[in-house]
């Protein structure tokens, strides 16, 4: 599919932003194997989310939809820490990593052997940094060439480990949290820098036995989690593209509602609001201990900057679309240490330098950085999304400050995040 999108004046309104993903898919998961009903609202729209569902629900799970005041509410018929059952098939969890590394560390304690793949994407990225840790804990994996999918994962009982993680990862660190709740004794997670805390916020708020330092968590094995009501916050990730769209567009004003600003996710605004962005707080309230709030954004001059170390780590996701706006400020944008770029969804180093040069703009790159030059005129043209949502939604973010209309092939990947995301931009575009 190719989605068209124009060059614009501005853009105006309100944006609702879908559920946060990485917190939907942490609610699904830990409701499943909770005692009773949870009620979570707002959870995220996207396939990757779906993904985790239709794994649970093959794991034994159930779960309903309905809607409550307008919104869709999502049942999950909890089974307990003990409930999961056998499946009937290989677990399929489409495009998302999330899922899969997640999900190993509730499987690595289960009584039964479980087998996981996704689509072409997903087998080609590595799964050695949970084999790991899980294998130091007891459980017993196998994987295609040693690290990728399709993994079959041997459960059996666990005992705790200290681990430290050798590169930053909050998919691994809740890995090995989820495999920590079903282990003897403590297991304690040691991390480089801080990374995204909501597996921690969610094990606490279903009652986990939890302690927390900087840098630091530990979980001691054998609490049983209670299902509860909860509500996802708006994904800060999917606010991104509209909070630059809103930056680098001449005649902008936006409010975006209800969006998830946990302190190990803000980093974009701070980092945003440095290079000269005008972002104001409107409102901010505490729910299920994850903070959320109201941004309104306007037209800014940036002035650019550089992203690297522990920032980089916290900004990954947003790396895209923080690029489309380095080239429209006013001295570029430099970033480092972004090695884990080459192995998301596509290899996004490689993939924002094609467009961008598509777009006649001008960028250099090395196996771990890209420098990316200001005051770029980019110009109309076919953009390759290559199955990535967030190259898709980054170029289509690109195409509003572009001389002519942009092609973005694929365009239907955004669906893996934010299905809603053209309608919401052409909704909102001036």
């Amino acid at each position: 599919m190719t989605e068209e999108v124009s060059p614009v004046n501005g853009v105006h309104g309100v944006v609702g932003i879908p559920g946060d993903k990485s917190i939907s898919h942490r609610f699904a998961m830990l409701t499943s194997i909770a005692e009773g009903d949870s009620e979570i609202h707002n959870y995220s729209t996207g396939a990757d989310c779906r993904s985790t569902l239709s794994c649970m629900q093959a794991l034994g799970v159930s779960h309903t939809f309905s809607d409550s005041d307008g919104r869709r509410v999502l049942t999950v018929h909890g089974k307990g820490i003990s409930g999961l059952t056998v499946p009937a098939a290989m677990l399929d969890a489409g495009n998302s990593g999330s899922t899969i590394r997640m999900l190993s560390g509730i499987l690595a304690a289960q009584p039964f052997s479980t087998s996981l793949s996704g689509d072409e994407s997903l087998v080609k990225r590595p799964m050695r940094r949970i084999m790991t840790p899980l294998a130091d804990m007891g459980a017993r994996i196998e994987a295609t060439n040693g690290q990728f999918p399709p993994i079959t994962i041997h459960g059996s009982r666990l005992h705790g480990i200290d681990y430290s993680l050798p590169v930053a990862s909050a998919q691994v660190k809740s890995c090995v949290l989820l495999a920590g709740l079903y282990a003897e004794g403590e297991t304690i997670i040691r991390e480089p820098i801080t990374t995204r805390d909501h597996t921690e916020i969610a094990l606490r708020e279903l009652g986990a036995d939890l302690h927390t330092e900087p840098r630091l968590a530990c979980i001691r094995g054998g609490a049983k989690l209670r299902g509860k009501m909860l509500v996802v916050p708006g994904d800060i990730s999917s606010a991104a593209f509209f909070i630059v769209a809103a930056l680098i567009t001449r005649d902008s004003d936006v409010i975006i509602t209800n969006v998830g600003l946990n302190p190990t996710r803000t980093a974009l605004l701070d980092v945003l609001k440095y290079m000269g962005a005008d972002i104001k707080l409107l409102h901010i309230e505490q729910v299920n201990g994850e903070l959320i709030g109201n941004l309104q954004i306007k037209s800014s001059a940036i002035q650019g900057g550089t992203i690297e170390g522990a920032t980089t780590a916290a900004l990954i996701d947003e790396i895209p679309v923080l690029s489309v706006l380095g080239a429209l400020s006013r001295n570029g944008l430099v970033v480092r240490d972004a090695g884990e770029l080459r192995v998301k969804e596509t290899d996004r180093i490689e993939t924002i330098g094609a467009n961008l040069r598509r777009m006649g703009g001008n960028i250099t790159t090395t196996q771990d950085t890209l420098e990316i030059p200001g005051q770029q005129k980019l110009h109309a043209a076919e953009i390759e999304s290559c199955g990535d949502h967030r190259i898709a939604m980054a170029f289509a973010v690109a195409a509003l400050a572009a001389s002519g209309p942009c092609q973005i092939h694929d365009s239907e990947a955004a669906s893996v995040s934010y299905p809603e995301f053209y309608a919401t931009l052409r909704n909102i575009a001036r």
